[in-house]
């Protein structure tokens, strides 16, 4: 008896098959190891620029229905939304540059873990106390940048001085110390309501965030209004996508695929 020789696939459905089976990959990546982030606001200033290129640690802080990415508008984990409990979750540290989901809007945002659960959190004339005790910082010279449009939003970075467009503009910069010794640079512009906020305690499975660019950062100290959301408010631990550890390359024009304008200091730089 003669065998029948197994028909093989066209060169069609061969295609298919290594176009299904890359996306099963990159999702797999994707979901359970790293996610790809890039920075599309200056709210981290000078920790993050526009138009740095990173991944996220998502082993940092163990899954959750935010780990799976959402596409085409479908979240295909949201049956899981609503669970304090993390899969092989460990505990952010006080520091930590996070990215998240907003709570009610569901975007991806970045910023810096200020308050734990539990947490008294406060601001006065700009200084920030945690716990009672204010926070160590001290002066550094102005951060400096060229006023001109950043980014794919080609939008105008905001001066302490009143630079002309091409002309150096200058912010106010500071090394702010949290109390378990993460140290970091924080920026100033102007006084803003924001730079008084009354106590405020961090509940329960709840993180409170905020910007290394101080003026020009919406986060926890802003509270959510309504359900298109306003500010970020506390974040639930739920939220937590996790930790960007490193900058790969950070792009300075309109796209992240114009390599000429590549910033050549920012390379595999670490996100401290």
């Amino acid at each position: 008896m003669v065998a029948k020789e197994k028909k093989k696939d066209g060169p069609v459905m061969e295609t298919v098959k290594t176009v299904f089976y890359a996306l099963l990959i990159a999702g797999a990546i994707r979901t359970l190891i790293f996610q790809p982030f890039w920075i599309p606001t200056s709210s981290m200033k000078s920790t993050l620029f526009i138009g740095d290129f990173l991944f996220v640690n998502k082993f940092a802080y163990g899954f959750s229905y935010a780990s799976c990415p959402s596409m085409f508008g479908v979240d295909f984990c949201g049956f899981a939304k609503g669970s304090e409990t993390r899969l092989m979750g460990s505990e952010p540290e006080r520091g930590d540059v996070v990215v998240f989901k907003h709570p009610t809007l569901g975007s991806d945002y970045i910023k810096r873990l200020i308050g734990l659960p539990g947490d008294r959190i406060k601001m006065v004339e700009g200084l920030l106390y945690i716990n009672g005790a204010a926070v160590a910082i001290t002066p550094n010279e102005p951060f400096t940048e060229i006023k001109a449009p950043q980014g794919p939003q080609r939008g105008q970075p905001r001066c302490t001085n009143n630079p002309a467009p091409g002309g150096l503009c200058e912010k106010e910069s500071f090394t702010e110390v949290l109390p378990n010794g993460v140290s970091y640079s924080i920026l100033n512009i102007q006084d803003s309501g924001a730079d008084n906020m009354a106590e405020i305690t961090v509940p329960e499975n709840t993180f409170f965030f905020m910007g290394d660019n101080r003026d020009n950062s919406i986060d926890s100290r802003y509270p959510q209004t309504g359900p298109q959301g306003g500010g970020v408010g506390f974040v639930p631990r739920e939220n937590l996508i996790g930790r960007a550890d490193r900058i790969i390359f950070s792009s300075a024009g309109s796209s992240l695929f114009s390599f000429w304008t590549w910033r050549s200091d920012r390379y595999f730089k670490a996100i401290e």
